[in-house]
């Protein structure tokens, strides 16, 4: 059921805004939908979520107007703090939203749209399971207005699907790709590498099954052990390895070489895409430091510096927005350092890059040491911008600390 929230101030009531808060309406805005059902727990995932046997006083049946409900009090919340701006990208995720009725969700886009607006061509993506994608399930979305279906692939391999306690079949992968395909959807692939017992001969076959489907974009995340979850209790007891730090490696640099080879281009160190117009708007705007808002329960928002984020539980959030109240669970707003420390955290990672001059005098006497360890890429570097080679977004991390430290 996810990890704790985070600490923070209390939210009024009425879930209104620090006082003085106001909106730049040049700042796109995004929405963010959760949908926190699943039909099992997945072994790694932390994520906010639950399963029939979880709710405990929640209805997926119900959901849909419960988070309309949010939405109308976020209409009411922005209107006292600046003019409305339509959304530029919305996002289903969960969860798998695709367990949900498809009318269900057409109705919560639908209310974004009634609410907000749509900017023309904004991206509306839906995160799907691949064993409840249709031509049904596609093409209701696609009349809604979905542009993109983000199927959770994960592996090829059956013994990898095990080790991450997956329940689709491998074969229902192409079939959800063909069925969205026939709606018009644009088709993005999520993979995970680096599961227990997982070899790179496997993760090559993984990287060979999704580039063959001929997506518009692929992402291929690291896993990561959370605290709390069955696959951390697992490695705790001795009955799995933990993931090897040096294997994990080597497959982000099969997968670069692999993707870079079938025709797509790394724009954010975990995501590549065929072209600039199939990125990921959406995950864009959180890396460049939009506005977004989070509905559901334990969704996250970023509206005019202030962030906050929503009771957990799928009965505590729907009780609450019952009562006329706000489900934000607490908020903050981060200072100027905090702020500089996470736009160099989150600009380092994508392609553009940062921009050297932008930097503070420090970080940019350390540009130099990161381009001789072969950390950062020369040719930007000369341009004006820092952008990671191969090798630096491995390290990643290491170089914001250069920068930041």
């Amino acid at each position: 059921m996810g990890s704790a929230l985070p600490l923070g101030d209390p939210v009024p009531a009425d879930g209104s805004l620090p006082e003085g808060t106001a909106v730049d309406p040049h700042t796109p805005f995004s929405v963010y939908l959760h949908v926190p059902f699943c039909r099992v727990r997945c072994g790694y995932c932390d994520f906010n979520t639950y399963t029939s046997s979880e709710l405990r006083g929640a209805r997926q049946d119900e959901y849909a107007d419960t988070l309309l409900t949010e939405i109308a009090l976020a209409a009411r919340v922005l209107d006292g703090v600046g003019a409305p701006r339509p959304a530029s990208t919305v996002f289903f995720g969960g969860g798998t939203p695709t367990l949900l009725p498809p009318g269900d969700l057409a109705r919560m886009l639908d209310g974004v749209h009634a609410t907000f607006g749509l900017e023309p061509g904004a991206e509306v993506t839906v995160e799907a399971n691949p064993d409840t994608v249709t031509d049904a399930v596609a093409d209701t979305l696609a009349a809604a207005g979905v542009t993109r279906l983000s199927i959770g692939m994960q592996s090829a391999v059956p013994h990898v699907l095990a080790a991450l306690d997956r329940t689709h079949e491998p074969a229902n992968v192409a079939t959800a790709v063909a069925a969205a395909r026939r709606a018009g959807l644009d088709v993005s692939v999520d993979l995970i590498y680096g599961a227990p017992g997982e070899s790179l001969a496997d993760w090559r076959a993984s990287l060979d099954a999704a580039t063959a489907l001929a997506p518009d974009h692929i992402s291929a995340y690291a896993l990561i052990i959370e605290e709390g979850t069955k696959l951390a209790r697992q490695i705790r007891r001795g009955e799995v390895p933990a993931p090897d730090d040096d294997l994990q490696a080597d497959m982000y640099e099969l997968a670069d070489e692999l993707l870079a080879a079938a025709g797509f281009s790394w724009y954010e160190v975990s995501n590549w895409a065929r072209t600039d117009a199939q990125r990921s708007r959406h995950n864009l705007a959180y890396w460049r430091g939009s506005d977004w808002w989070g509905f559901g329960p334990g969704a996250h928002s970023h509206v005019a510096g202030t962030r906050f984020w929503n009771v957990k539980h799928p009965a505590a959030y729907a009780q609450r927005l019952a009562a006329g109240e706000s489900p934000a669970a607490g908020r903050e707003v981060p200072d100027a350092a905090a702020l500089e420390l996470e736009r160099i955290l989150l600009g380092s990672r994508i392609r553009e890059g940062l921009v050297i001059a932008d930097l503070p005098a420090p970080a940019r006497t350390a540009v130099a040491g990161l381009i001789a360890d072969g950390l950062v890429e020369a040719g930007p570097a000369l341009r004006g911008s820092l952008v990671l080679t191969r090798h630096g977004r491995l390290l990643a991390d290491a170089v914001v600390r250069a920068l930041t430290e």
